[in-house]
């Protein structure tokens, strides 16, 4: 059975279908590109420029005042090495946290088919549904005064960490590449004595690999690009994230200098990108057929 595409291998043969073809996907291409990197162009650009210049209108597309020490000066006066230690703080330690839960969790509604495990996983999912906005005050309530214990969490990692601990839709990628793993694969370990806990260990979390840097990016960037939480739950300036810090130390920042501390706080998450995209394609879809 043939795929069917848009121009049949006939007419691509053909030189005229060729130069159509070739016209279109490079024509494609460079409205993607301009479109994607263009922002990103303008951003790394303005951070060279002059005050004037970096407002003027229309924008000049190559600086004309180049002044790299704009970079440096946005690195000391916004304090990025405080802000950046404290949000891989606040990132890794929720990595940790949704590694050995969310893990944890997927495992057991997959492979220990729990009472209610379908109910559960449909509930969670459910919650996808709800506008993370609408959770906010709820949320805020509980880190204020948390039920049982009685501990008031503003300004501490424990703000962030725990509501970002259960995550629905990183459940459900994890819990769908655990369903792709032969059932006699877990079986023949069981029979050699494994229980449920070092087969997760020896054999299920080797073979996961590709999913778990899929969840470790998710669960890095959630954290990097958060603003409107931390804002709420860690007013501290030495406790803020990057995000939050810069637009806090915004005011009487000149417009190049700020765009220059944007720029480098762009950096990180643009760089684990472009390291892991392959595994994030891998890893989205590795769950997807079984076998």
């Amino acid at each position: 059975m043939s795929t069917r595409t848009l121009i049949s291998p006939a007419q691509l043969a053909r030189p005229r279908g060729k130069r159509l073809y070739w016209l279109t996907f490079g024509l494609v291409v460079t409205v993607f590109t301009v479109v994607f990197l263009g922002p990103m162009y303008w951003m790394v650009s303005s951070g060279f420029k002059d005050t004037q210049e970096a407002v003027a209108t229309p924008p000049t597309l190559v600086p004309e005042s180049f002044q790299p020490d704009n970079y440096t000066q946005a690195w000391n006066v916004m304090d990025l090495a405080g802000l950046l230690g404290n949000t891989l703080y606040y990132a890794f330690g929720a990595l940790a946290f949704q590694l050995v839960l969310d893990v944890a969790a997927a495992y057991s509604l997959s492979k220990l088919r729990p009472v209610f495990g379908k109910a559960i996983l449909g509930m969670m999912l459910a919650t996808l549904m709800i506008p993370a906005t609408v959770l906010v005050v709820p949320q805020y309530l509980t880190v204020l005064d948390v039920p049982v214990f009685e501990r008031n969490l503003l300004n501490t990692p424990w703000a962030i960490w725990l509501p970002s601990v259960t995550n629905a839709f990183n459940i459900f990628l994890l819990k769908r590449f655990f369903d792709s793993i032969p059932r006699e694969l877990l079986d023949a370990a069981s029979m050699d004595g494994a229980s449920p806990m070092r087969t997760l260990w020896s054999i299920v979390l080797p073979i996961s690999r590709p999913i778990l840097g899929v969840v470790s990016i998710f669960a890095i960037v959630g954290v990097w690009k958060d603003f409107l939480w931390p804002m709420l739950t860690l007013p501290d300036p030495a406790r803020q994230t990057l995000n939050v810090g810069i637009y806090s130390l915004s005011n009487g920042v000149p417009v190049n200098v700020l765009i220059a501390a944007l720029t480098m706080a762009s950096l990180p998450t643009l760089i684990i990108f472009l390291i892991f995209q392959r595994n994030i394609m891998s890893g989205l879809t590795a769950g997807g057929l079984k076998g």
